[in-house]
């Protein structure tokens, strides 16, 4: 069965400085019908202005992932760590028993264009942790690439969550399959591009819920960049 979530029906605000779809209900934005898949509860699509950001504020209990599409993010947290992430830098917070953070626009002149994942944690209380890493470009090309899985595979970032997270972008007229193992269900967020997942198309921004499936195909109308979760049901 695919579950579809059109681009154009997702939560959207505008505040100026901050411009943000909501796939699923996330603060001011709330539709009992789409609280999240599975473990997977929050995918946002932000576009930060030059020089602002989001100041200050605690989280517990979480695994947020952030993944840069375009533009510079300035991140700093309680535990002392702070950086510049640029595309293709993938970010992971543990936010466990509780941290604090911030994240700006890195530039005075360039937007930042990102997507922020929440997935619920396998187990709470955790001592929160911070890392990042660079995917590049050639590591995604017409493959699925590990960024976030909870035993590191491939070099990936961990998580506290029986989940994968892999991230691609598929060259115009390719063709990928997967293989979704008895048990799991699969997330898929199409970043840019347009593709299909068997007759169901997706256009940037459009994110498909698939469950009770064993495979899933999907055939490239043009480059397409995507996240896919793969998930206990």
């Amino acid at each position: 069965m695919i579950l579809l979530r059109p681009s154009s029906e997702r939560g959207y605000f505008d505040f100026g400085w901050l411009k943000t779809f909501h796939t699923f209900s996330f603060a001011d934005y709330w539709d009992p019908r789409w609280m999240g898949f599975h473990g997977l509860r929050v995918i946002n699509e932000d576009r930060i202005a030059p020089a602002e950001g989001f100041g200050t504020h605690p989280h517990r209990d979480m695994e947020i992932i952030t993944y840069v599409i375009s533009g510079f993010l300035q991140h700093r947290d309680s535990m002392g760590n702070g950086s510049v992430l640029k595309p293709g830098e993938v970010q992971r917070m543990s936010a466990g028993s509780g941290i604090t953070h911030s994240e700006f626009n890195g530039s005075d002149s360039v937007p930042c264009h990102l997507l922020q994942i929440w997935l619920l944690p396998e187990q709470k209380g955790i001592t929160p942790s911070y890392e990042e890493k660079v995917f590049p470009r050639e590591t995604k090309l017409d493959r699925l690439c590990p960024i976030a899985t909870p035993d590191r595979r491939e070099g990936s970032l961990i998580i506290n969550q029986n989940a994968v997270v892999y991230a691609s972008i598929l060259s115009k007229g390719s063709e990928l399959e997967y293989k979704v193992e008895t048990g799991r269900s699969v997330w898929l967020q199409l970043i840019s591009g347009a593709l299909s997942v068997g007759e169901t198309s997706l256009n940037a921004g459009d994110g498909a819920g698939l469950t009770e499936v064993d495979r899933l195909t999907l055939k490239v109308v043009e480059e397409s960049e995507f996240l896919l979760f793969d998930m206990k049901a």
